[in-house]
């Protein structure tokens, strides 16, 4: 599948989420053939000049060796999301898109470092939802939110699935088992 990849180009080299030091929060890489992202040490030291790049930045689009590394930072936070740079920067954002806001979602617009670590499983299910493989899956957010379901207030009942209300009636009603 990384030759329909390839010709087609839409493929997402990697996402990642530093704290405001340049460390690593989250980090996912899909191109283990390229040699920039083939070893945890490679990884970050692109990272490491990823964020030297961007962490004065205004743009939200920067250009890092051969790649297109579209970005936002928040509180304590900077996300990002990278392709080759013949990656096209609207497919780029719309994922990066999806995935701050399906995490705004589920920390209640309580985006920082803190509540991200509080809630990282749920975190990197958002990123499995939004990219699989290098490919852009979802693009909205409430359909990722529904999809790794995560009661959060911010959903209006409208939205939620009849699992997800099941759940949580069964759930008040201590019906399901303590595990």
């Amino acid at each position: 599948s990384s030759g329909i990849n390839a010709e087609y180009g839409h493929t997402i080299k990697g996402v990642c989420i530093l704290d405001n030091d340049g460390k690593r929060v989250v980090s996912k890489y899909y191109d283990s053939s390229d040699e920039t992202f083939a070893t945890v040490k490679d990884q970050k030291v692109f990272e490491s000049k990823v964020f030297k790049a961007t962490e004065r930045s205004s743009s939200e689009i920067v250009a890092i060796n051969n790649y297109t590394v579209v970005f936002r930072s928040n509180v304590d936070l900077f996300f990002y999301v990278f392709g080759d740079s013949r990656e096209n920067e609207l497919m780029l954002l719309s994922v990066l898109n999806a995935l701050y806001e399906s995490i705004s979602m589920i920390l209640r617009k309580n985006v920082e470092k803190r509540a991200v670590f509080d809630q990282i499983d749920s975190i990197l299910l958002i990123v499995d939802e939004v990219v699989d493989r290098g490919i852009l899956l979802e693009s909205d957010a409430n359909n990722v939110v529904n999809r790794v379901h995560v009661k959060t207030e911010d959903i209006p009942l409208s939205e939620q699935t009849v699992t997800q209300v099941s759940y949580d009636i069964l759930k008040s009603f201590n019906w399901l088992s303590q595990s």
